[in-house]
Formats: C-alpha cells, sequence, structure tokens
C-alpha cells in the first residue's frame, strides 16, 4: 500500500511541475507572437493552474471513475474559495476589486446553479450539457478578454522569452507530465478508496481536490504576500469558473458522467459558501483577516460533515 501514496505524490509533482513548464513555454511561444501579456494572464496561466484539475477530472470520467471527475472539480472549487481565499486574507487583508465582484464571482454562482439545475434530476451530465458549459466557457473568455483589452483588467507583466525550441520542449514536456500525472493521481485515488472501503467521491473531495489546487494556492499566497491583491482574488474565481466550466464540459463531452446525490448536496454547499463569501467583501469591498479565519472555519466544518456522512 506504501506504493500506492508514493504513486500519488509521485502523481501531483507531475502535475504540478508540468503545469509550470506548459504555462512557461507556452507564454514564451505568445510573447515570441507579440500576443498581449494581459492576454496570456487570462488565458494560459489561468489554463495552466487548473491543468491538474483538468487533466485528472478527464482521466476520471474516461475510466468511469465519476466520483472523482466531479469530486474533483467541486472540492477544488470549495478548496480555493475558502483556504486559498482564506489563507491569502490572514497573510494581508484584500481588497475586493470591483470588476471581479460584479462580474467574475457573480458569473461564477450562476454557473454553479446552472450546473446543479443539470444534475439536479437525472444525476448526470451528458455530451449536451458539456457543450452548453464550453458554450458559456466561451462567452465568459470573450468577455474577460474584450474587457483587458479595453484597459479595464490587469497589467503588463514581465514573461522571459525562451528560445522556439526550449518553448516547444517545455510545452511538450509538460503536456507529457501532466497527462501522466492525470493517471497516476486517479490510479492511485480510487486504490486508496477500495483500499479502504472510502466513495471514490469523499476521494475526489479531500486528497484529489487538495493535491489539484496546490498551484491555485501557491499562486494566490504568493500574489497576496506581494500586495498584488487582483491577482490573488482573481486567480481562485477564474480557476473555478474553469474548474465547472472547461473542465466538467471536456469531461462529459468525451464520456458522459453519471452524477450522485451527494455530488448535488457538495454544490449547494459551494453555491451557499460562494454567495455568503461574496457578501463578506461586498459590504466593505474588502476582505479582513477576521474573514479569512471565518473561511477556514467554514472549511473545516464542510470537511467534517463529508467525513461524517461517508
Amino acid at each position: 500500500m506504501g506504493m500506492v501514496y508514493l504513486w500519488l505524490i509521485v502523481g501531483f509533482v507531475l502535475l504540478i511541475k508540468g503545469a509550470d513548464f506548459f504555462v512557461e513555454g507556452s507564454s514564451s511561444v505568445a510573447k515570441l507572437l507579440r500576443v498581449p501579456s494581459v492576454i496570456i494572464g487570462l488565458t494560459v496561466v489561468a489554463f495552466g493552474t487548473s491543468a491538474p484539475e483538468l487533466a485528472v477530472s478527464v482521466t476520471a470520467a474516461l475510466n468511469h471513475n465519476n466520483g472523482i471527475a466531479v469530486g474533483n472539480v467541486i472540492g477544488s472549487n470549495i478548496f480555493n474559495l475558502l483556504v486559498v481565499t482564506g489563507l491569502s486574507c490572514m497573510v494581508m487583508a484584500l481588497p475586493a476589486d470591483k470588476k471581479i465582484m460584479n462580474w467574475d464571482f457573480l458569473y461564477s454562482i450562476v454557473i454553479a446553479v446552472a450546473l446543479l439545475a443539470m444534475i439536479a434530476f437525472d444525476r448526470s451530465m451528458g455530451r449536451i450539457d458539456g457543450v452548453i458549459l464550453m458554450v458559456l466557457f466561451a462567452y465568459f473568455l470573450y468577455v474577460t478578454i474584450r474587457a483587458a483589452l479595453s484597459g479595464r483588467a490587469g497589467a503588463e507583466e514581465e514573461i522571459e522569452v525562451l528560445s522556439p525550441l526550449k518553448s516547444a520542449v517545455f510545452i511538450i514536456g509538460g503536456l507529457i507530465a501532466i497527462v501522466m500525472g492525470g493517471d497516476l493521481v486517479v490510479d492511485s485515488a480510487s486504490s486508496i478508496a477500495a483500499a479502504f472501503g472510502l466513495t471514490e467521491n469523499l476521494i475526489g473531495l479531500t486528497i484529489v481536490a487538495m493535491g489539484t489546487s496546490l498551484p491555485e494556492l501557491v499562486t494566490s499566497m504568493v500574489a497576496a504576500k506581494k500586495g498584488e491583491n487582483g491577482l490573488a482574488l482573481g486567480n481562485v474565481i477564474g480557476s473555478n469558473i474553469f474548474n465547472i466550466l472547461l473542465i466538467l464540459g471536456v469531461s462529459s463531452v468525451l464520456s458522459p458522467i453519471r452524477v450522485t446525490v451527494f455530488s448535488s448536496y457538495d454544490l449547494i454547499c459551494l453555491i451557499l459558501f460562494s454567495c455568503v463569501c461574496w457578501v463578506m467583501g461586498k459590504r466593505k469591498m474588502k476582505y479582513t483577516r477576521f474573514h479569512g479565519i471565518l473561511m477556514v472555519a467554514m472549511y473545516a466544518g464542510y470537511m467534517i460533515y463529508i467525513i461524517m456522512r461517508a
């Protein structure tokens, strides 16, 4: 059994380092092609931090490990919202960016409600549901990029430009590592669930969700420490939107997903947590250290709930 845990850790390392290499290589290519840095940040970098979730959920869906596929996305979103944001607030109080609060955050709540409507009745996500989610994702990307180009979002950032050959090696190597890491994490997590009699949904909501959310955690914590408050909060909300629309969209288009009733309950928890966190930030347009403590406490309560029901 010890080897299973080792392969799980190796899988997470491959996912995270693979995402790093992919982002660095892709950003370099985009810069060589004279793509504005703000567009790189909103697309390539955002995709890169969500690549571990994408690899795990797509692999799980193709292998019919549906509990991991859905649990990973919902669990990652709850972890991002409560733990990543909460710890970032505890490092330094975060002003709530007006554009994020009035558009991105609300959009993340709306799509979570839309997802609940999709799965609440027949407990499944078919290819049509997946296409709808991907259309909503394309719309979000269009609105975000248009706002960025009009000067309302983000500033230019320095990106190291690698040689074309090195960029290609980083991109291809990163993608290979992401795919291999996804396979290892899904296989290892499934073995652990079977060995302990745990549900795949619980493993997806906890171990897998936390592991695949490490890029978001590191990015937001570093951003908060540097005082880049918009990036700290925007990374979390943007990743949550990517997770639902792109990851579940792609996963269900490739292979329809059966969903347990517990996934509906977890999605309701995500919607409620999102509404509470939105109200917290909207009241005074900032998140304080006290808010951060409340968020982490809510996550602890949620963990107790899902472990007790298992």
